[in-house]
């Protein structure tokens, strides 16, 4: 009887722990995020270019992170599948180019990409492997293009400050979308707010633009007139 008691509970927190991996490692759509180098860079903290030399003036790629509707996200959902540089080899100059790391000391972007893979990539696997989850956020930033969208717009990176309803109508064009997603900002050492990240909404498959379907998720620590600082 002892063991039959022993059995049954030890069955039981096989099946509660699977099944706190599926809700944990579960998600319902992507935020694809975008930030800008001048504005990483105009801070008291400063930035670190890359041993690969400086990026273009373009914004970069951050990571392309799962999120639920109720605004929970999942995170390191699988510390068995650590990230492979091996799998993203025909990759590498397209991650150097649009997914750089700015952060200190200097770096080749590896350290940044296996962070980005471990705590959020590995809560995709189901959809996307490693190679399809970059391959998905390199597209979507061509499909944005978001610098092209705002200069299209008269919003330029040169100091400049715009008003934070003209920005987020040109991020409106260029994903179709009016619920987009949002901006985030961070501010210089005068103070001023700066035009910093930028979140787009995109659906369970990491392919496409939507609509958020999260509630109330306004533009993030933005004034209404916000600078676009030059890199």
């Amino acid at each position: 009887m002892k063991y039959s008691n022993f059995y049954s509970v030890f069955v039981k927190l096989l099946i509660l722990q699977s099944l706190a991996v599926v809700v944990r490692c579960d998600y319902d759509f992507f935020y694809f995020v975008q930030q800008w180098p001048g504005s990483y860079c105009d801070t008291s903290q400063g930035c670190c270019y890359p041993t690969t030399g400086k990026p273009a003036s373009d914004f970069g790629i951050h990571g392309l992170w799962p999120n639920n509707d109720d605004g929970s996200y999942p995170s390191n959902c699988d510390p068995n599948n650590p990230f492979d540089p091996s799998q993203i080899q025909d990759l590498l100059s397209s991650l150097q180019a649009e997914w750089p790391s700015l952060s200190c000391p200097s770096s080749d972007g590896t350290s940044f990409w296996t962070h980005e893979w471990d705590k959020h990539g590995t809560c995709s696997e189901s959809v996307l492997d490693e190679h399809d989850y970059f391959a998905a956020a390199l597209a979507l930033k061509s499909q944005a293009n978001l610098l092209q969208a705002l200069e299209n717009a008269g919003i330029n990176p040169n100091g400049s400050f715009y008003a934070l309803s003209d920005i987020d109508n040109a991020i409106e064009q260029a994903t179709g979308n009016k619920n987009y997603g949002y901006v985030s900002c961070n501010t210089d050492d005068y103070g001023n707010g700066q035009l910093y990240q930028v979140y787009i909404c995109v659906d369970h498959s990491g392919q496409n633009f939507i609509n958020c379907p999260t509630n109330g998720v306004t533009d993030q620590n933005c004034p209404s007139s916000v600078e676009f600082p030059s890199f």
